[in-house]
């Protein structure tokens, strides 16, 4: 009985961690959507989740190399929408040009990375649940 108790409570805590990370994660995001102008491309914060994916151009994604700047290339921030009665599904839109990458000052760089990030662990959980209330349609009464 114990053990039980204790996984339940590990599954608990886990839980919550989670959803104390993730509200954590929403306000820092915010502030970066402000702080990187990105409300002038995209004036309601709500609005950023209505695209696809967002990219970076010019550094790193990569957990290994995160940060990285890309010789020769710009630093951009990228968003994909998509349109599905569009002829064109996806469109890229720029919600941020910082020029030269190796010319970025390294705490924008920075900023800018935590951004994409940021915008993804929201985004992976907008996911989860979307998928999820998908399941629901499969549940049967026994």
């Amino acid at each position: 009985m114990s053990s039980a108790l204790d996984r339940l409570k590990s599954i608990t805590n886990k839980i919550s961690s989670y959803e104390r990370a993730r509200k954590e994660n929403l306000v820092l995001l915010q502030a970066l959507y402000n702080e990187l102008h990105i409300n002038e491309k995209v004036e309601e914060f709500s609005e950023l989740f209505l695209f696809k994916a967002i990219n970076l151009s010019g550094a790193s994604l990569l957990s290994e190399s995160l940060g990285e700047i890309k010789k020769g290339k710009y630093l951009q921030i990228l968003a994909i929408g998509y349109d599905k009665d569009a002829v064109i599904k996806s469109k890229n839109v720029s919600l941020g040009y910082f020029g030269k990458a190796q010319n970025v000052d390294e705490t924008l760089k920075n900023k800018i990375v935590e951004f994409i990030i940021r915008f993804r662990f929201e985004k992976s959980f907008m996911t989860l649940e979307h998928y999820h209330g998908m399941l629901e349609t499969f549940k049967t009464d026994e």
